[in-house]
């Protein structure tokens, strides 16, 4: 990915979102259920946090740096 390409930044800040979202529902639906192996719930907590830490990264990235 080219880092100087804010467009393409934003699209991977919007699919990585859409990731996390969807592991946030996951996660709740198996800690809901009594039966959820608590391995997999920490494997998908683990790959959340990845994720809101890529989030960050790129975010960061799309802010222009002021001259000092």
């Amino acid at each position: 990915m080219e880092a100087s390409n804010p467009s393409e930044i934003a699209r991977k800040v919007a699919e990585l979102k859409l990731e996390h979202r969807e592991l946030d529902e996951a996660i709740a639906r198996l800690v809901a259920d009594l039966d959820a192996d608590e391995l997999t719930v920490k494997r998908l907590k683990k790959r959340k946090l990845w994720l809101k830490d890529c989030i960050a990264r790129l975010e960061s990235a799309l802010i222009p740096d002021e001259p000092a």
